[in-house]
């Protein structure tokens, strides 16, 4: 590959992640510089993609918007059904300043994405100029994303749903030490066709969108469950931690535990919301879940529906 920003670096990239896969599984590693990609890396089983950090930088070229994924979307790097696969230490940029990104089947694919994958480790990514969610986890399992961070800038005013982290459908995971500053919201787990559950959100800082939220339960047709939301610093977005609801209001959401969370400074400060777990955003159940020392400043109230084994304890304020 020739990192000058120029050439397209597509087929030399992707034929060393093919030919580590061929052979087993292996290490593609980049320099530092910027690779211009006009196509959709894949890995391969037991694959890692790696660069020197964020000097590493690849990015979505002037005809990158040509073809799609084969699992649908524009993603600069997917798993595409891959296990044991690792991407970290480099730069992906999806170039949403310069294309028009607002293409058919936008929401289809994501600027970094673990799709369909098991045991899937993305370490010290960066992602800039992105028209869709950042980095996802979609269909997949046993996952982390750490030492991340996400920064959506130039590309706010043109796209809408830019989400920072968006787990879908997806279990058994970590989201870890990561840096968002999102145009919608920050950190997402969001079910359409299978439950989420068994995901740690710690240690994170959030900016999410200003009529959004730095971490939403998005609830579909299955529910999420399993959660522990602890030690994150939540800012500048209306909703701290919310729940939201795409089934007609009955999701069922248990098993929660948000402790140790700063949330400050919403957008609207008083008038915003720390945290909304159901009430009057769902009319499904809304159980065990345990809210303890948590600072609140400038932020709004704590909102929990009434169920089972739920409970509010030990919030302090500025």
């Amino acid at each position: 590959a020739n990192p000058d920003g120029t050439t397209d670096d597509y087929g030399a990239i992707q034929n060393a992640i093919d030919a580590a896969g061929s052979a087993g599984g292996g290490v593609v590693a980049l320099p530092a510089g910027t690779f211009m990609i006009d196509n959709h890396l894949a890995l391969e089983n037991n694959v890692e993609l790696t660069g020197v950090g964020p000097a590493t930088i690849i990015k979505a070229g002037p005809n990158f918007l040509s073809s799609q994924a084969p699992g649908g979307g524009y993603p600069i790097i997917t798993t595409a059904g891959a296990s044991n696969t690792t991407i970290a230490d480099l730069t992906a940029d999806q170039s949403g300043a310069a294309l028009q990104g607002n293409a058919a089947g936008r929401l289809s694919g994501y600027a970094v994405e673990a799709l369909n994958s098991s045991n899937v480790v993305v370490n010290g990514v960066n992602v800039r100029n992105a028209f869709t969610y950042s980095i996802a986890i979609v269909g997949s399992t046993d996952f982390c994303v750490e030492n991340s961070d996400v920064l959506v800038n130039s590309t706010i005013n043109r796209y809408n749903q830019l989400d920072g982290i968006h787990v879908l459908d997806s279990n058994s995971g970590q989201v870890i030490y990561n840096t968002v500053v999102s145009g919608d919201d920050g950190l997402v787990a969001h079910t359409i066709g299978a439950p989420v559950f068994n995901v740690l959100y710690a240690g994170n800082v959030v900016h999410g969108g200003a009529t959004d939220a730095g971490l939403d339960l998005a609830v579909g047709n299955f529910p999420i469950y399993g959660i522990t939301v602890e030690d994150n610093d939540f800012y500048s977005s209306f909703w701290g931690i919310r729940t939201s609801f795409y089934d007609n209001r009955t999701g069922a959401v248990h098993d929660l535990s948000i402790s140790g969370n700063y949330i400050h400074h919403l957008s609207q400060g008083a008038n915003s919301s720390a945290m909304q777990i159901g009430g009057t955003n769902g009319l499904g159940p809304i159980d065990n879940v345990v809210i303890t020392n948590n600072q609140v400043c400038n932020a709004g109230p704590i909102a929990l529906q009434s169920g089972s084994g739920n409970g509010v304890t030990g919030t302090t304020g500025c």
